[in-house]
């Protein structure tokens, strides 16, 4: 079975459940969390997430609190 499909990506894994609305949903929260943001110590864009609400730069070794999602916004 394939990890997502063109349409939907990487909620593809959920197959024909739930519906496309919140697949959809699904697959920006995803990419938000998955994203590189900029770090406020040093302002490189080196921040990824550890866990829920916790990121840490991997130039300076920041680690710091913010949303559980993204850094900003």
């Amino acid at each position: 079975m394939a990890a997502g499909t063109k349409k939907i990506g990487s909620a593809g894994r959920y197959g024909v459940r739930y519906g496309a609305t919140i697949k959809q949903k699904v697959v920006d929260i995803e990419k938000k969390q998955k994203a590189t943001y900029e770090c406020p110590s040093c302002h490189k864009i080196t921040v990824k997430r550890l866990a829920k609400g916790i990121w840490k730069c991997y130039k300076c070794s920041h680690t710091f609190a913010a949303k559980a999602f993204s850094v900003g916004e």
